[in-house]
């Protein structure tokens, strides 16, 4: 169904906003198209209009989620010329600054990883796996007595949960919020040591 002018495109991006919203807020078992549609500030015929389900609806905001955490790493990932201690840096990098710019991502993916893993892997399934990628090559080359899993563990652990574990940071340390953003701007730069660290120990 094409949709052309201006006014259509914004009341599908209002959809979709208010979709985001309320998916985050809720996760997908608990959200009803009503909801999303009082949320967009229209009528449910209309939602049925543009996206038919919630289902469908579903698939597009999480594969949004999705491309803003892994379209970039794929090929980080897969570049043969970079070494292990640029993908990290590059990797740090991204995640870092997309989480920033999105926190309320890490919550809501593993939400929905937790509540129905085998739907999450069908709608992210990708040809590109990481145990076929250079950056795991070259781990298992540099360090042949470790499993390169348990690197890529420390990597996203080091990377996401700080974003995730945020609140109860700021409450046993009583950090305030640009302290945060400050911690996680050092940590682009302090992840790549780290990770140089165990790879030589």
């Amino acid at each position: 169904m094409a949709k052309t002018s201006k006014s259509d495109l914004s009341t599908e991006e209002k959809i979709k906003e208010a979709a985001r919203k309320v998916f985050t807020q809720k996760g997908y078992a608990a959200t009803r198209t009503r909801d999303i549609a009082d949320e967009a500030g229209i009528n449910l015929a209309l939602l049925n209009y543009y996206f038919r389900s919630k289902e469908k609806l579903f698939e597009i905001i999480i594969l949004e989620k999705m491309h803003l955490l892994l379209g970039r790493i794929a090929p980080v990932l897969m570049d043969e010329k970079t070494t292990i201690e640029q993908k990290v840096e590059q990797i740090a990098e991204h995640y870092i600054d997309t989480l920033m710019a999105n926190p309320d991502i890490p919550l809501f993916v593993l939400g929905e990883i937790k509540t129905n893993p085998a739907k999450f892997a069908t709608l992210i399934n990708t040809k590109t796996k990481i145990v076929d990628s250079a950056f795991f090559k070259q781990l298992k080359a540099r360090r042949p007595d470790v499993n390169p899993i348990h690197f890529v563990f420390n990597i996203l652990g080091l990377i996401i949960f700080p974003f995730i574990g945020k609140p109860l940071l700021q409450l046993i340390t009583g950090v305030k919020p640009a302290e945060i953003h400050m911690l996680m701007n050092e940590r682009k730069t302090h992840i790549k040591i780290w990770v140089e660290a165990m790879l030589n120990a």
